[in-house]
Parts: C-alpha cells; structure tokens; sequence
C-alpha cells in the first residue's frame, strides 16, 4: 500500500517518507540511546549491575504506578487505537464501549492469578517455570508451544497494524516498515532488559495519553472540522438516515443495542483471556512487582486502560462516520472500502480529516509508541522462556548469569527479525491486523482454563493440564472451519473464514470446550491434591559471574532484599494472603460493573443515544482519561520520587566534582537490609528513602 488508497486508486500520503523513516528510525534510535544512558545511570548512582535477575525480573522491586503504566503501555497494541476504531466505524458507539470493556476484565481478573504467582512461586521468572514444577515435562513443552503461539500472534499482530498505518500515512513500504520498526526496540530491550520496558513503557503512555486528549477536544470542542458534541451527533444521526446499520436499534449509530457489536463483544472477551492468561508478557510484570503493588498495579492499570480504547474510538471512528461524506476526508468522495477498514485505516483517516498534515504525525507517533512498547514486552516474555525455560532446563542447567543474559539478548534480536519476516509475508498473503485480532481466540484461548487452574486449583492433574489445551484447540479450529463451510456454500477464504460468525463460533468452542475436559481427565484419571511446595523450589538464576550491586538505591534496596529471613518470608506471604482475598472480590464486583450493570441496560431497552445523554458519554470518556493520566502518568514520579531525588542528587554531585571527593575518601556502599538505609558520604550522612 503505497499510500492512503481509496477504491477509485491510492492517494498521496499526507506525509512523505521522510517522515516515516524520520519517526521509525528517529525515535527509535532515541529510545535506544536513551536506555544505555538509563542503564549506565543507575548502574553508576543506582549500583543496579545487568544480572541475569535485573535483566528478566527487575530485582522483583517495581511498584504500583509503574506496573500500572506497563500495564497500560503492553496492553494497548496497535489493534488498542486501530481495531477499537474500525468497531466504532462499523458498529457505532456499541464499538468502543464492548472493544474496552471486552478487554478490561481480563486484566483486573488477571489481577488475582498474578496474586497467586507470587505466592505460590516467588522465586519464578516465568509462569512455565511453575507449570514444569507441578506437572513434569510434556506438559510444561504444551505450555511453551501456547505461550509462543499467543507471543508471535500479538506480535505479529503489532507489526501488520503498525506498517500499514505507517505505509499509508507516509507511503514507505510496508515490508520496510515491518523491519524498521522492531529494529529500535530490540536494541533498547537487549540493553535494559525488562527494566527498559518499564521505563519506555511509561514514557511511551505518557506521549499516548495527551495524544489522545488532543484528539477528543479537538473533536469535541476546539476543532473547526467538527467542533462539539452536538456537530458529531447531528451528523451521525444524518449518516443512519441515509446508511442505516443493519442490527442496530432504529439503524441508529448511537445505540448500544447492535447485534453485530454484540457479536464481536463475545469474540474479543474471549480472545483477550487468551492473550492475557497465556502471554508471558503480563506474568513477567506480576513477578517484577513488589510483592505489595502487584494487585494496586493491575487494578489501577486495568481501570487506566479501559478509557483508552473507549475515548479514542468514540472519538476517532466517529469522527471517521461523521466526516466521511465532507471533502476533508481522505477517501472523499467515495466512503471506506472494506479492507482499508479491516487494515485499520479509520484512525488515521479521521485524523488526517480532523486535523490534516498534524493529525497524520500525532497518529504516526501513537501508533509508532503503541507498536513498539508492546513489542517490547512480546520480545522480553519470549527471551525469558527461551532463558529459563528451554536454555536453563533443558540444555545447561548449570548456566551463570552472564551465559544467562547472553542467551536473553540473542533470543531477543533473534524473535524481533524472525517476526519481521512473519509480518512481512502476512502482508503479502493479505493477512491483516482485523483478522488476526479476531483469529487469536480460536488459537490460544483453549490454554485459558488450565493456565489459570494450575494456580488457583489443587485437583487439576497433569493430564488435564496437558491435553485439554490442544483437545481444545483441535475442536476451535474445527468449529470455526465448519462454520466458514456451511455458512459460505463450502468456500474457506480469508474473507469467509474472518467474518463475525465463523470466528464467533471458534472462538466460543475454544474458550469453553476445555471446561469439559478438564474435569472429564481430572475425576476420570484420578485428581491431584498438590500441595504447592514444588512450586516453592524453583530457583533464582546464578549471578556469582556477574557481579552484586555496590551503592543500590536504598529505597529499591529495602523494598526488597535479595534474601528474607523465615519471619519476613511469613510476613510477605501473609500480606499476599490478604491482596489475593481483596483481589478476588474488587476483580469480580469490577467485572460485573463492567460487562452487566453499565451496558446490559442499555442494549436490553435498545435506547438510542439523546444529543445530552451523548454529550455525557463523552465528557465521562474525557474525565476518565483524565484520572488515567493522573494515575499511570502523575502517580508513578510521586511513588518514585526519594529515588528520583537519589539518583539526580548523584548527577550532580559528580558533575561538581563533589561526588568523586567523597569516593576518593570512602566508597559509596549498601549497608544492609533495614526500611531506612542511609548513605554514608565523607561529606556528611545523607538519608533517603
């Protein structure tokens, strides 16, 4: 696609290639450079020394606002900003609104099994890791085998939406694209490890967030295109008067009672249990955090995440609806073909309309922020199996940290060009992003059950932990091809085979088939009453070669010790105890908010939208992007502020010279495990923390 395409031809792109390759290899550099600074600077004011532990787990220290803003930053791929829209598009305001909630829950649920994680396995660098420990090899191979599946489908799915996004707003190549833009954040990863997803995490949120904000009061109140609820809710209703939608209540665009909005709402709730439950991207987050903020970070980046996809898509493919008949629309005068919106072109042509040449640059960043840090959590989730699970246990168990962390960076650059060359042929097989999204369900959902009942239930035995998974994948791909046959007079197509119900039907059967054949293998063949205590044993990596840090940052060094005693292990694991408790029931009182309470109302009573309760829905979109800002943007530099102060403090101390005089008369040291360190400095004592 050499540029934004409309049916009649390709147009020019609102931007030239210059500004592709500028934002793709500019701030990909950038980001890089940025992170062997952030490396060298807390390793020489931090003492934080790249171990293998560093590199895979963060030290296990993160707090709540960074493991909300991770949180936030992996969970919104391109298919967050593209996918959400094109639904907005289609279906109207029912789109964002089942796309968000549909993929909040998982995350708050998740909130709990990453509770558990963490007391049933707090020496774990991967949730395989406690699969081989209760059940033995096979099933820790079927594991690996989902775990790659659910990694290389996000991933590939990041690279399709990005490039074409990329291509069309500044005609580069797609192929170009998909190998440009992996090329900075595989450089970044291999240098901070999962530390430098955290941190380019929250800055890539950050740029995302006000992005947005931008774009919904331009929408809505400043901009000359549209300029106010009223603009948009006038000219939505005119566009159903003329292009009613099939299944919606009234034809109206402004209902949330839409059959085929229902229908993708089922698909996406349950694609994304897949997608959370068996990407070893989130597990790597819940071991990173202290074992305190685990739950407030999920929680908090759940509920912070739910108004991204819900205000940019009531935002953006509304606009598109909107402004799709006007000349400021890219494809005007002709409306959008179908694949340039299952491609996820609606963000950007809305943006181009509603802003012109500033509206193409701001999606060009989002989607390049969104693209790569979710991709960099996909390459760390996939270095740390290939570390630990096949490296460490399989081929040399004996391996030190610096074997250990070589072994990280090559997995890393290894997956980042092998998924390059995926995402290109995809292209060229005329794969794109929509389709994918509404495939990976019928993939990897069939792992969810007994990913989650490894942790949370004692009698699941190995042989339902082992074959329910690919019993259930056989009958979900069965389903969703009979369903593509019989629907379509025996024609299988990418076109036949991605639409709404055959994927419905794969990815219900996927989902669902293993609560049958759990309990048929566990009560047939015997069940379990595992007592958790193999989980316990797993190991923390030998780092002896590597080195220990010096003068930590006494805040990260009380925040957790590298060793704990019998009575604080007993502590932390009573602390754990109560979160998994909370966990459970916020997690479930916020689902049923979420998927009952607010929307079933309203598709029951098929109420269309008046222009004031309209007007509401957005300034509540609006006000709840607000807070998410606040929290995954303001909150993480409060939490982290006595470290902040630490580490700038150092700076300049070593840019006056002051520092390298109290080095000169006695070294900066760690001075041991206590909730209030203190650096002792020939110049005085100095507290933090």
């Amino acid at each position: 696609m050499a540029g934004i395409s409309t049916p009649s031809g390709p147009s020019a792109s609102p931007l030239g290639q210059a500004w592709g390759y500028g934002i793709i290899l500019g701030f990909g550099f950038l980001f890089a450079l940025g992170m062997v600074v952030t490396t060298w600077v807390l390793k020489r004011y931090n003492g934080e020394v790249q171990t293998s532990e560093m590199f895979n787990t963060a030290g296990r220290t993160v707090k709540s606002g960074l493991v909300a803003s991770a949180v936030v930053s992996s969970w919104t791929w391109a298919a967050t900003l593209l996918q959400s829209s094109s639904v907005a598009y289609r279906y109207g305001v029912s789109g964002p609104f089942w796309y968000a909630s549909g993929a909040t829950v998982q995350i708050l649920l998740f909130a709990t099994v990453a509770i558990e994680l963490k007391r049933r396995a707090p020496h774990a660098h991967t949730f395989l890791e406690t699969v081989r420990a209760r059940y033995g090899t096979l099933t820790h191979f079927a594991f690996i085998a989902f775990g790659l599946f659910t990694n290389i489908l996000v991933t590939a799915m990041l690279l399709t939406g990005g490039s074409a996004v990329v291509s069309s707003l500044t005609g580069v190549p797609t192929a170009a694209a998909c190998f440009l833009l992996p090329l900075g954040v595989i450089i970044y990863t291999m240098f901070g490890g999962i530390k430098a997803t955290f941190l380019t995490d929250y800055v890539h949120t950050v740029i995302l967030l006000l992005i947005i904000l931008t774009f919904a009061f331009t929408t809505y109140a400043t901009g000359s295109a549209l300029g106010s609820p009223r603009a948009v809710y006038d000219l939505l209703t005119e566009a159903a008067a003329s292009n009613p939608v099939d299944g919606n209540a009234g034809g109206s665009y402004l209902t949330m009672k839409s059959k085929e909005g229902a229908t993708f709402f089922v698909i996406n709730i349950i694609g994304n249990f897949g997608t959370v439950f068996c990407d070893n991207g989130y597990y790597n987050k819940a071991i990173a955090a202290s074992p305190v903020h685990a739950l407030p970070g999920y929680i908090m980046g759940g509920l912070s995440w739910f108004a991204i996809p819900w205000l940019c898509a009531t935002t953006m493919g509304l606009a598109a609806l909107a402004l799709e008949k006007t000349a400021a629309f890219p494809t005007y005068p002709n409306p959008m073909d179908a694949q340039s919106v299952s491609a996820g072109l609606v963000l950007p042509y809305a943006a181009v309309a509603i802003l012109g040449s500033g509206g193409a640059v701001a999606t060009l960043l989002i989607v390049f922020m969104a693209v790569t840090s979710a991709f960099s959590a996909q390459l760390i989730a996939v270095s740390s199996i290939f570390t630990y699970d096949i490296y460490a246990t399989y081929i040399n168990p004996d391996a030190t940290g610096k074997r250990l962390i070589y072994i990280s960076h090559s997995a890393v650059a290894t997956f980042g060009l092998i998924m390059a060359g995926f995402s290109t042929g995809l292209y060229y097989a005329g794969v794109s992003m929509g389709y994918l999204y509404l495939l990976m369900g019928v993939i990897i959902s069939s792992a969810v059950l007994p990913a989650t009942f490894t942790l949370m239930w004692k009698g699941q035995n190995r042989w339902a932990a082992t074959l329910s998974p690919i019993l259930g994948l056989c009958c979900g791909l069965t389903a969703w091809l009979v369903t593509t046959s019989k629907l379509y007079d025996g024609v299988i197509s990418i076109e036949t085979s991605g639409a709404n119900n055959p994927m419905l039907a794969g990815n219900v059967v996927a989902l669902l088939s293993p609560a049958i054949f759990i309990p048929l293998l566990t009560y047939g063949l015997g069940a379990d009453d595992y007592d958790w205590v193999s989980m316990k044993q797993i190991r923390l990596g030998n780092d002896s070669d590597v080195g220990a840090p010096t003068n930590m940052d006494p805040e990260a060094a009380a925040s957790r010790p590298q060793t704990l005693s019998a009575e604080d292990e007993a502590a932390e694991q009573a602390k754990l105890l109560r979160a998994s408790k909370i966990a459970k029931s916020t997690t479930a009182a916020l689902t049923v908010i979420l998927l009952v309470l607010w929307p079933m109302p309203l598709y029951g009573t098929g109420y269309v939208f008046s222009l004031k309760f309209f007007s509401g829905w957005v300034v509540v979109g609006i006000i709840w992007l607000m807070f998410s800002t606040l929290a995954v943007g303001v909150y993480p530099l409060w939490e982290g502020r006595h470290s902040l102060k630490h580490t700038f403090t150092s700076i300049w101390k070593d840019l006056s010279g002051r520092r390298s005089e109290a080095l000169a008369g006695k070294p900066v040291v760690s001075v041991g495990r206590t909730e209030d360190l203190t650096i002792h400095e020939k110049d005085g004592d100095e507290k933090s923390g």
